[in-house]
């Protein structure tokens, strides 16, 4: 069985140090770059299980480290950063980043991310031949399509399904608002959190057990959603 690596690109010393300390346990190999560049070429020639990405590298910006590496590789990407804009949170997971980390961080917390991104990329990919998909009492058929609840038929508008497809086919991932609003209605213009909001609510209320608490379709306040089949 092969042994999964991590990748930390940080051209500080000791934040990889501290990274490194908080994930040894959780992989069996991890690497480092200290520059943008070095890090692309580790992460082509190693094809690492996730890396830790950090925005201040002394020769190529974090997020094109992020879209370049985005273009080849579907490793989760966690971020470490010093700022904590959402407007840099939205264009870091336009640019294909899957978590966002502020510094300083709590090491427990960001272990706890960690392996969540490892466990998400570890389950199977939905695929058209698969495509029944089950999470809790809920069993989603995107080719017929039908959702079952409990073993109850559950009715969804045309865009519902249209919704549900997208976050489903990211599971995992947190999407913007904008990625989402473009996939489901196209390049329009609108205001895409408004259009979400309505529709998310309406398909808490169908999916979710407690949608005031959902588990399913969670909120990145001022980012997104993202579908979490990992519950």
């Amino acid at each position: 069985m092969s042994v999964e690596t991590i990748l930390i690109i940080d051209d500080e010393p000791q934040i990889r140090r501290v990274v490194r300390h908080a994930l040894e346990s959780e992989v069996g190999r991890l690497i480092e770059a200290a520059t943008g560049r070095e890090g692309i070429d580790l992460a082509a020639a190693e094809r690492p299980a996730l890396i830790v990405l950090d925005l201040g590298l002394p020769d190529v910006p974090g997020v094109e480290v992020c879209r370049e590496i985005r273009k080849w590789s579907a490793a989760p990407i966690a971020v470490l950063s010093a700022r904590h804009s959402d407007m840099e949170k939205v264009a870091l997971l336009d640019a294909g980043a899957d978590d966002y980390v502020t510094k300083p961080f709590s090491t427990v917390e960001f272990q706890a991310r960690i392996r969540a991104q490892l466990r998400r990329s570890r389950l199977t990919p939905l695929t058209p031949t698969e495509p029944v998909v089950r999470v809790g009492e809920l069993a989603i058929d995107l080719a017929k399509p039908t959702l079952m609840r409990g073993g109850a038929p559950v009715h969804l508008t045309r865009t519902e399904w249209d919704l549900l497809r997208t976050l489903l086919r990211h599971a995992g991932r947190t999407l913007t608002h904008r990625q989402i609003f473009d996939e489901v209605w196209g390049r329009v213009a609108g205001d895409a959190q408004q259009y979400l909001r309505v529709y998310i609510r309406s398909l808490r209320r169908k999916l979710e057990i407690d949608p005031v608490r959902p588990r399913l379709l969670v909120t990145e306040p001022g980012v997104g959603y993202r579908f979490e089949l990992a519950i």
